[in-house]
């Protein structure tokens, strides 16, 4: 019986450790995927706070000019756009942002706003899809490594669902990397378009520079028009990389919990074996002593 014990948790043993071997890989390729999002992350930052910039200017000097982005209807149908991973054992990476975008859709759907939800990634459309959610377009295999085309994809299909009135606002939910510990589910709002404004333009013009007067060819409203499309993409890229980043972040996170979980384990796995063994070896000399014994009083 012991020896089938012992045989049961060495077993047991050898499992664990080859458990503990893939999640130490996948901490390792997490923590340096990480790295590669993080430099993705800054990289863009300043074409994004260019590009508000040069909205900004473009803004102010086209005056009166319209465009259908631009454009803040009363709120009847609004898009929402759930950022998530294809992949799980990322921690609560998924669950902290697919509880905050459900809880928000449900306060939406209770003031009368109709909804048209936009899952990227497979775990929320899993998730809203088990629900009983409409998902009106879903965008899978993006999030791991995002490129500016997926932005673009993303971005064109959110814009012309805005332009043909399908929905009157678009909000995303997305998680924002700070570090590698820390990481928050984030929403904000990409259409309609608020023209930026600047920190002076909010404090007022007192101690501000002289502003610097542009000439524009063609006019500054068929350039709004034309950038604003590039603004809106932009924007979901800088979402989808730091979700990616994120993303990494709560992976590695993971796995090095489950790789200190098994090391920890086996260890007990190690000393409950060892105490076995020497139970067992104890009975085996007992039995030889009470042999011995007998064969002598015979």
């Amino acid at each position: 019986m012991a020896s089938a014990e012992l045989r049961a948790i060495r077993r047991r043993i050898r499992s664990v450790e080859s458990t503990k071997k893939i999640t130490r890989a996948m901490e390792l390729i997490a923590a340096s995927r990480i790295v590669k999002a993080r430099e993705r992350v800054h990289a863009s930052r300043p074409y994004a706070d260019k590009m508000i910039e040069v909205i900004r200017n473009v803004a102010r000097a086209s005056g009166d000019a319209s465009d259908p982005l631009l454009e803040r209807r009363d709120l009847t149908t609004m898009g929402v756009l759930v950022v998530t991973s294809d992949r799980g054992l990322a921690g609560a990476y998924n669950s902290s942002v697919l509880r905050r975008a459900e809880r928000f859709m449900v306060e939406q759907r209770a003031r009368g706003v109709e909804l048209r939800l936009f899952a990227v990634g497979k775990k929320a459309q899993t998730y809203f899809a088990f629900r009983g959610y409409e998902i009106a377009e879903s965008f899978l295999a993006v999030t791991d490594q995002p490129t500016y085309a997926d932005a673009r994809r993303i971005a064109t299909a959110l814009m012309t669902e805005y332009r043909s009135g399908a929905v009157d606002a678009v909000d995303v939910f997305f998680t924002v990397y700070r570090s590698a510990l820390s990481y928050v589910p984030t929403r904000t709002e990409v259409l309609p378009v608020t023209p930026p404004v600047s920190d002076d333009e909010n404090e007022g013009t007192a101690g501000s520079e002289v502003a610097v007067s542009y000439e524009f060819e063609p006019d500054p409203g068929v350039i709004l028009g034309r950038l604003l499309p590039r603004y809106v993409e932009s924007a979901i890229y800088g979402h989808l990389l730091e979700s990616s980043a994120s993303e990494h972040a709560s992976r590695q996170r993971a796995m090095k919990a489950a790789t200190d979980n098994a090391e920890e384990l086996i260890k007990v796995l190690t000393r409950t074996a060892n105490q076995a063994r020497q139970a067992e070896i104890t009975t085996e000399i007992a039995e030889i002593v009470g042999g011995a014994q007998a064969l002598s009083a015979s």
